[in-house]
C-alpha cells in the first residue's frame, strides 16, 4: 500500500491554491519526499504530515521550482535537532546544484542537518523489504531528469478454509506455513502449497516529474496501478508545450490509456487553465483521470 499526499501541484509559477511541486509518499512506515519546491516545509505542517520519520528526498530534476524548498526544510529540521540523516537522491547534475545551494548558505559540508547525497542511475534506488523504488531517465530540456517506480510485492496468504479442512491449529504451525515451510500434523505432512492462496496485493506507483516526451517510458509505466505525471499545457497549446519541454493533458492521458494504467493523476498545473478544462481533455481519452490539488491524500 502506498499513501500519497500532494504538497505542491503548481507549475513553475505558484498560485494562492497551488504550491511549488512536492509529493509525500508513505509506505511500510517510511516517508519519502519526491521533489521539494519552495514552501514545502509549510505544506508538510498544513497537511498534518509534519516532519517525523522524514529522511529521504527523491529529486526528479534540478529546476528551482523543484528544489528550492530544501534549504528551508533543512533549517527547520536543524532547529528541531533531528538526529536522522537525510539522504537526497538525484542525477549528478541535480545533486551538484543542491550541494552548491547548501554550501552558499552554510559553507561546504556544513548544512544544519546530516545529509548524504546519492547519485541516480537507472535501476533500483531503495530496497525497503516491503517495497522497492526504481528510477529511470526522463527527457526534460537540458536536465538529468528521472522518474520513479514504487512497487510493493504481491503476497500469498493462508486460506482459512484449507487450514480448517486440513486440521491445522491456530498458532506457530500456521506461521511456519506462511514462511513457506512444511509442517507435520497428526503424522501428515502439509506443504505450504496446500494452504496458500494465489498472489495478491502487489501495487505499482509511477511518479514522473517534468517531461517533454513519453517516448521510451512505456516499459516502466505499463500496468501501473497509478501514474502521477505532469500536464502543464492543453492540446491547443502543444507547440508551446514542446518549446518549454512539457506535456499536454491529452498526451498524458493517451500515454496512460496505451499502457494499461489503473488511474491517472495529473499535476504541475498551469494557472493559465481552469481545472475543468484540463480534466475534460484528459477524461475524453482516459476516463479514470483526476487533477491533483494541494493536500489531496490518495491511497493505493
Amino acid at each position: 500500500m502506498f499513501a500519497l499526499t500532494f504538497l505542491g501541484t503548481s507549475a513553475s509559477v505558484p498560485s494562492a491554491e497551488r504550491n511549488h511541486p512536492a509529493l509525500l509518499v508513505e509506505a511500510a512506515g517510511q516517508r519519502i519526499l519526491v521533489d521539494c519546491g519552495e514552501g514545502t516545509q509549510r505544506q508538510l505542517l498544513r497537511s498534518g504530515a509534519g516532519f517525523r520519520r522524514l529522511d529521504r528526498i527523491l529529486l526528479t530534476h534540478a529546476h528551482l521550482d523543484h528544489v528550492l524548498g530544501i534549504p528551508g526544510l533543512f533549517s527547520t529540521l536543524g532547529l528541531r535537532q533531528t538526529s536522522d540523516v537525510m539522504t537526497i537522491h538525484g542525477g549528478e547534475g541535480t545533486l551538484d546544484i543542491v550541494i552548491r545551494i547548501l554550501a552558499g548558505l552554510w559553507g561546504a559540508g556544513r548544512a544544519p542537518i546530516a545529509v548524504e547525497f546519492s547519485a541516480l542511475s537507472e535501476g533500483q534506488v531503495i530496497d525497503a523489504g516491503d517495497f522497492t523504488v526504481d528510477c529511470f531517465p526522463v527527457r526534460h530540456r537540458d536536465t538529468d531528469s528521472f522518474g520513479f517506480v514504487f512497487k510493493s510485492p504481491a503476497r500469498r496468504h493462508l486460506r482459512s478454509d484449507r487450514l480448517a479442512a486440513l486440521g491445522v491449529p491456530d498458532g506457530p504451525l500456521r506461521g511456519e506455513l506462511a514462511q513457506g515451510r512444511p509442517i507435520v500434523v497428526d503424522g501428515r505432512t502439509i506443504d505450504p502449497e496446500d494452504v496458500l492462496g494465489p498472489p495478491s496485493g502487489g501495487k505499482k506507483l509511477v511518479v514522473i516529474g517534468d517531461t517533454e516526451t513519453t517516448d521510451g517510458l512505456s516499459k516502466h509505466v505499463a500496468d501501473a496501478d497509478m501514474l502521477v505525471i505532469e500536464a502543464t499545457f492543453l492540446d491547443r497549446d502543444a507547440p508551446t508545450a514542446r518549446n518549454y519541454g512539457h506535456l499536454t493533458a491529452a498526451e498524458a492521458a493517451s500515454f496512460a490509456a496505451a499502457n494499461n494504467v489503473g488511474q491517472l493523476v495529473l499535476t504541475h498545473m498551469s494557472g493559465r487553465y481552469e481545472d475543468e478544462e484540463i480534466r475534460a481533455e484528459a477524461t475524453r481519452i482516459f476516463p479514470n483521470s483526476r487533477i491533483a490539488a494541494d493536500f489531496d491524500h490518495v491511497v493505493i
